[in-house]
């Protein structure tokens, strides 16, 4: 099994946010919960750049860490939805301000990418 050669510090918290949420489509999860998309499958609609699978790896995560629970309901079709929790709730004035962040700073970004298809390769 793998094993990490430098341990966690876990006393840091950036490192126990990103341990919790990080990931590239966790928070994306967590804002379209938040927005009344709470069954896998409107998920996977919801978030077109991410794969199903990986959409319901990230759930797990989420779940395992007590961010999201899941509800399931018996009887045909079976039913599955997932709620934020109080500490998921709790997230959502971080997710605002990393939109917020985003949006402010979203030209740079936009530039970057323009510089990076427009790079010439010298051999």
């Amino acid at each position: 099994m793998y094993q990490k050669k430098l341990p966690e510090d876990l006393e840091c918290g950036i490192t126990i946010t990103m341990r919790s949420f990080g990931g590239k489509w966790k928070p994306c999860i967590i804002d379209a919960i938040d927005k009344g998309f709470r069954r896998p499958s409107e998920l996977h609609k919801v978030i077109t750049e991410a794969t199903p699978r990986v959409i319901d790896l990230q759930l797990r995560e989420l779940e395992t860490a007590g961010i999201v629970y899941k509800e399931t309901g018996s009887g045909f079709p079976l039913y599955t939805a997932y709620y934020l929790t109080e500490k998921g709730e709790s997230i959502l004035p971080i997710l605002a301000l990393m939109n917020s962040w985003g949006l402010q700073n979203k030209s740079g970004v936009h530039d970057l990418q323009h510089q990076k298809k427009n790079r010439v390769i010298c051999i």
